[in-house]
Parts: C-alpha cells; sequence; structure tokens
C-alpha cells in the first residue's frame, strides 16, 4: 500500500441478505466500526436493499455502492438497472466486470467496456475487476489475460477520466469463495503488473494514483499483510463481510496511512 492513496475496502454482498437483514447488517458494521476507518469503506448490497441500507449510512462515514448496471439511462431492458437510477438512490461506486458477471452471465470486453464509460460519465466511480482461472495461471497466461481485460475494458476511457476517480479490483478467480489466497508476493506482481498496464493505457502520470484492490478470500488475519505490499490498496471483500464482526475486525486491521487523513480518495490531475 502505498501511502498516497487511502485504501479502500468494498463489500461484495452478492445475492445474499433480504431487506431487514441488510439494514440490521449495515448499522451493526456502523456501530461498531465508530467515526473512523483507516480505509474508505464501501457496502454493495443487493439492488432491491441498496436505497434502505444507504439511509442507514447516511450519517456514517460510509458508502453504498452497486454490484452491476446496465449501460443506458433508461429503455426497453427488463430486468436491468441503470446508472441514472444508482445515482437517484445516492450511490457512489458501482462493481463492474466481476468474474461471475463474466462466467455465468456472458459478459463480453465490450459490453462491460461501455458500463465503464457510462458509469464515469454518471458520476459513479466504477470498481472493475480483473483475474485469472486456475488453468489460466497454470498455464502461464495470467498476465496476458489481464492485459485483455484491461486493454479491452478500459478503451477511449482515458477522456472520460479527468477529475474523475476508477478503482481496479485483481480477482484471481481460483481464489473467490475457495479459502486459497494468493500469497502478498503473487498479488503484488501482478498488482505491479496492472499499475504497469494503466501508465500504458491511460497516463504514465495517473497510473500512481489508481487505487487496486485484491480480491479473493480476504479476511481479517490476512488483510494487513496483503496492504503490506506496494502496489496493494484494498480489498473487494466477499463471504468475511457478511458478518459485522468479521467486517468490522478485518476493517480495523488495515494500517493506518500515515499520510492520509481525508475520508477521500486523491483526485488526479491528468492534465
Amino acid at each position: 500500500m502505498n501511502m498516497s492513496r487511502k485504501p479502500i475496502i468494498a463489500a461484495n454482498w452478492k445475492m445474499n441478505k433480504t431487506r431487514s437483514e441488510s439494514v440490521s447488517l449495515a448499522s451493526a458494521i456502523t456501530s461498531l466500526l465508530g467515526p473512523y476507518s483507516a480505509a474508505e469503506v464501501v457496502l454493495c448490497p443487493p439492488f432491491v436493499n441498496i436505497e434502505s441500507v444507504g439511509r442507514c449510512l447516511s450519517d456514517s462515514i460510509l458508502k453504498i455502492g452497486a454490484q452491476n448496471m446496465h449501460f443506458d439511462s433508461a429503455g426497453a431492458f427488463t430486468g436491468e438497472i441503470s446508472p441514472k437510477m444508482l445515482k437517484d438512490i445516492h450511490c457512489s461506486y458501482v462493481i463492474l466486470g466481476h468474474s461471475e458477471r463474466r462466467s455465468l452471465f456472458g459478459e463480453s470486453h465490450h459490453f462491460i467496456n461501455q458500463k465503464v464509460k457510462a458509469a464515469l460519465c454518471h458520476g459513479l466511480i466504477p470498481i472493475l475487476c480483473v483475474g485469472e482461472t486456475i488453468t489460466e495461471r497454470e498455464n502461464n497466461q495470467t498476465f496476458s489475460v489481464i492485459s485483455e481485460q484491461l486493454e479491452k475494458g478500459l478503451q477511449e476511457v482515458l477522456p472520460l477520466l479527468q477529475n474523475r476517480d476508477i478503482v481496479l479490483a485483481y480477482e484471481p478467480i481460483w481464489a473467490i469463495g475457495t479459502g486459497k489466497v494468493a500469497t502478498p508476493e503473487e498479488a503484488q506482481e501482478v498488482h505491479a503488473f496492472i499499475r504497469s498496464q494503466l501508465a500504458l493505457l491511460l497516463n504514465q502520470d495517473y497510473a500512481p494514483k489508481i487505487r487496486i484492490q485484491y480480491g479473493g478470500s480476504v479476511k481479517s488475519d490476512n488483510i494487513a499483510t496483503l496492504l503490506s505490499q506496494p502496489d496493494i490498496d484494498g480489498a473487494l471483500v466477499g463471504g468475511a463481510s457478511l458478518e459485522a464482526d468479521s467486517f468490522v475486525r478485518l476493517l480495523k486491521n488495515v494500517p493506518i496511512p500515515a499520510t492520509v487523513f481525508s475520508g477521500e480518495p486523491l483526485r488526479p490531475t491528468l492534465f
């Protein structure tokens, strides 16, 4: 974790928790966490619970995000949610390109790229996920897979980034929900590669300021070690975020950045 980048921890609740359960969980997290966190914290409940959870967070330091969205503002897309709808219920972030969306729902690089651009245009901060399967890793394809995901996912994004933020999340698919976790050194190697690609694809001055999360069986007992790496700036947390005690324990193990005191991420100056 670079001390100039405020760490960001996002809780992806996936298809879990009813409205009342989501409200109870959010309330418990805010109560246990208190008025300060070393990290920027984002809760991403299911669509139907976003507004209710958002109300719980209105007087807290936590922010609200969504797990997905369509790229159009409105239209005949049955079952979809638009960026305009998310902004209307005060979402700040949206997770895009998660491996489950890619593998289970067939989302293409182009489709994800359209979402990333739409999020930026509507004032949402995209959390763009990339990662490889176990087969791809064993075949030494990790860097080529991630390079393609970045190149195609970030097409035509640079002009939209002035005065806007984007977050990357590296999630090795083989570590999601499996209990397996990349070693800090393995994760750092990929994070450093991602940052080098961002310098090529976006802007050499901007790349050092982009926050890159790690995701995949992140827990309270490994978060500090992961964040000790220079290019790991936070985590996208699944199972460990579904219980208030475990999630707050994780948050309290985030190292305090010595040079970052604001609750807001640093915003880059592109030009």
